[in-house]
């Protein structure tokens, strides 16, 4: 059965919690068919169980006291009979319903998955990529509790107490009254356990994607941690954190701890009433032997699942509290806007134009200010100033990461805020500081854009960027191995394969963070010749704090404290001597 995202009723209603209607529309009624199935078999599963007491009492009462055995024979091959079907069902109702319950488990994984990519970086840049793991893989798994056996159990459970309840009356409505009383007054305390319980497991799952995500950092960074020798730091770390993650367990189970004690004791004290009663009653003749011990075994049929939906009710809190967190991921507001973003780009040039644009990551705190520029199709644009002082910003701004708070952007004269992301950025290429590179082969990242390339393709991005300088002295080449974000690899190798990356993806606009950074002088001098080729009838935007690797740009943006302080190409910038030459003397002498 699909999922369908639209039909998701929680994921649209931006309310606090889950409800139990909204559950039921959004997971239970689309799986009616299944769940029907599964209920006919709970049912058709507790019928069959219900055969051994009711023999028990023809097995004392008429069988041993007539001493027929034939009717003894009947009567196992029935028992025997209702043993087997139980355990038909128990097996076929368990692979029917788990199998379903994990296919939904999946399909929210890859919803929530889906969901968590298309929203904008901002997002990403206040949470953990641990946490948000936690978060796709951790907090779906609670519905296998809601269509898995669970729900039916609960169902059938409820049905299997009600007809014990009847049978129980029939033989004894005084014993039958005695013990409703402790299993009402257990009912009363299990709701209001749960109650409790349900916003201990919610935030169980913010300390344990918390703790998650830290945990993750610790090991992406454990070089950075043995170089400063500060295992221990984070070690203690860790520890805090697994220590909040103890309390809240430790609250939980405090609860669950209360429901099961007070079924122990008001079980026990029905238990103890039934003796009493059923002796008093065997004693004067009123029961027979074989009414009090089938009154026992009906009561167990009855009481049994009332104390196992104590167990199911703490699992169907749990499963309400992650989709209380799933709700809440899959009410934030996407990075693309279909309301506004409507224009799909078939073919571009390549003509970016900033007219008075400012943004700000916090409120009233402007990094950049009416900030007005053109970079027409095929030219390069240099940005350079001090660290913070906005350039990155820019680069964001053109990658479509970030959204202006005021002004406008434009490609080929088309407001960027109303074009469809796909379609832009399928025209982008970007080689960013950080030069990610995913854990595999060397081919795999290059193909990375363009999955689909030939291997001509490849083989020319491969040269282009001067990666087989190196992967040519590797005996797997370019199916070597390079470990988790290409650990395995120098720094300027890793550059050398995301620049290789950026040109097989053949983009209309490229973005060059510090893209030469890594590099050793020869390197650099190799790809520098590389770039030339790549930037050809592109329109490149290039971050350099080396001043040398900009001298060919056609205009050179000084930005300094958010505003574009100088204008034009290093020949003007020179002969102005202002703060563009003060920086390129500055790096001169060093």
């Amino acid at each position: 059965m699909s999922l369908n995202i639209h039909s998701i009723s929680i994921m649209e209603k931006k309310k606090n919690k889950v409800t139990l209607a909204q559950v039921f529309k959004t997971f239970i009624w689309p799986r009616r068919t299944i769940l029907l199935i599964g209920l006919i078999m709970i049912i058709i599963s507790r019928l069959a169980s219900l055969v051994l007491p009711g023999a028990s009492k023809y097995l004392l009462d008429d069988v041993v006291a007539n001493k027929d055995i034939d009717m003894l024979y009947t009567l196992l091959w029935v028992v025997g009979l209702s043993i087997a079907v139980n355990a038909a069902m128990s097996f076929l109702l368990t692979k029917l319903l788990s199998v379903e319950a994990q296919l939904l488990i999946s399909k929210l994984r890859v919803q929530v998955q889906r969901k968590i990519l298309g929203l904008p970086i901002s997002y990403f840049d206040n949470n953990k990529s641990g946490a948000l793991v936690s978060r796709i893989m951790t907090d779906v798994e609670g519905v296998r509790n809601l269509i898995g056996t669970g729900l039916v159990q609960l169902i059938g459970g409820t049905i299997t107490s009600v007809i014990a309840l009847i049978l129980l009356i029939k033989i004894s409505p005084v014993m039958t009254v005695y013990v409703l009383l402790p299993v009402a007054i257990f009912a009363f305390i299990a709701m209001k356990a749960f109650g409790y319980i349900r916003p201990i497991f919610k935030e169980r799952g913010i300390i344990n994607a918390d703790v998650t995500g830290r945990l993750t950092e610790t090991l992406n960074g454990v070089r950075i941690i043995k170089g400063f020798n500060a295992e221990e730091q984070e070690n203690k770390t860790f520890e805090a954190g697994v220590e909040r993650l103890f309390d809240n367990v430790k609250k939980s189970l405090t609860s669950t701890s209360l429901i099961t004690s007070a079924s122990l004791f008001l079980l026990g004290m029905a238990t103890l009433g039934i003796m009493g009663i059923g002796g008093y009653l065997m004693i004067k003749g009123e029961m027979t032997s074989g009414d009090f011990l089938s009154f026992t075994l009906y009561l167990g049929f009855m009481i049994a699942p009332i104390v196992q939906m104590s167990n199911i009710g703490s699992q169907l809190t749990e499963a309400f509290a992650g989709l209380d967190r799933t709700e809440e991921i899959m009410n934030m507001d996407p990075e693309e806007d279909t309301e506004k973003r409507k224009t799909v780009l078939k073919e571009i040039k390549g003509d970016v134009t900033f007219d008075g644009v400012s943004f700000a990551y916090q409120e009233g705190k402007e990094v950049l200010h009416d900030v007005s520029f053109d970079a027409p199709a095929g030219t390069v644009t240099a940005l350079v100033g001090t660290s913070g002082s906005g350039k990155s910003t820019i680069a964001g701004l053109v990658a479509t990461f970030l959204n202006p708070e005021s002004g406008k952007i434009t490609i080929d004269g088309v407001d960027l805020s109303e074009v469809t992301l796909s379609s832009y950025r399928k025209n982008l290429g970007v080689v960013l500081q950080d030069d990610f590179l995913f854990e595999g082969t060397i081919r795999e990242n290059i193909l990375f854009p363009r999955p689909n390339a030939t291997e001509e393709q490849l083989l020319n991005a491969v040269k282009a960027g001067y990666v087989n300088e190196f992967t040519d002295r590797f005996e797997k080449g370019l199916d070597t191995l390079i470990g988790e974000r290409g650990v395995k690899l120098s720094g300027g190798q890793r550059q050398r394969i995301a620049i290789a990356r950026a040109i097989l993806a053949d983009p209309k606009i490229i973005i060059l963070d510090e893209a030469t950074s890594n590099l050793d002088t020869q390197s650099e001098s190799l790809i520098q010749q590389s770039l030339a080729e790549l930037m050809k009838g592109r329109t490149t935007f290039v971050i350099a704090h080396r001043l040398s690797t900009i001298r060919q740009a056609n205009q050179i943006l000084v930005i300094e404290n958010g505003k574009i302080a100088e204008q034009g190409s290093h020949a003007e910038l020179i002969a102005k001597e202002g703060r563009y030459y003060e920086l390129h003397t500055y790096q001169a002498r060093i």
